[in-house]
């Protein structure tokens, strides 16, 4: 694995990690897909249905089998690095963790008409600057490198990602 994105909910980790993968010519491996893959249902079906207790756990296994297995970015979830088990594993990986930080006005805007997130459904967006700020502190201690997300662009934010960690491309790159 060449880099994990960590970050609250809205922060671009998804959109960032496809736009770094594909630069660098590798996968990219969403973890709440691959928890959906591996539970056979939406994320809000595990929340309704199982709880999300059975969601976290779920999430922790993903994570551990990706880490393990999986080649590329790996953008996980924004309560990811909440979990202890999870803020382990991401602490013990020689992967880079890559912080993607946004404001919270940010985040309200990115997310004033997205209903499909559970949380954002059970929270509603005000009280979702609450939850970022009681997980900063997990985003900031399991991170390698923050990067501010909030005046650039998807593009801009992956190059600051590969200036930080001077990944080259393969040979048959396009570098621009």
């Amino acid at each position: 694995m060449k880099a994990i994105l960590v970050g609250f909910m809205g922060s671009g980790k998804t959109t960032v990690g496809q736009l770094l993968a594909e630069q660098l010519h590798t996968t990219q491996s969403d973890l709440d897909d691959l928890v959906i893959q591996h539970a056979g249902k939406s994320i809000q079906d595990i929340f309704d249905e199982d709880g999300e207790f059975a969601f976290r756990r779920m999430e922790h296994e993903v994570l551990e089998d990706a880490l393990n297995n999986t080649e590329g970015i790996l953008s996980t979830g924004g309560g990811t690095p909440v979990q202890a088990a999870n803020f382990e594993l991401l602490k013990e990986s020689d992967v880079p963790v890559i912080l993607l930080n946004v404001k919270p006005e940010t985040i309200m805007a990115r997310l004033a008409g997205d209903n499909v997130r559970p949380l954002v459904k059970k929270l509603g967006l005000d009280g979702l600057a609450g939850l970022k700020a009681q997980r900063d502190s997990r985003y900031h201690n399991v991170s390698d490198v923050e990067i501010e997300t909030d005046n650039l662009t998807p593009e801009e934010v992956v190059a600051a990602i590969r200036r930080f960690h001077q990944f080259e491309l393969d040979d048959q790159a396009d570098i621009s």
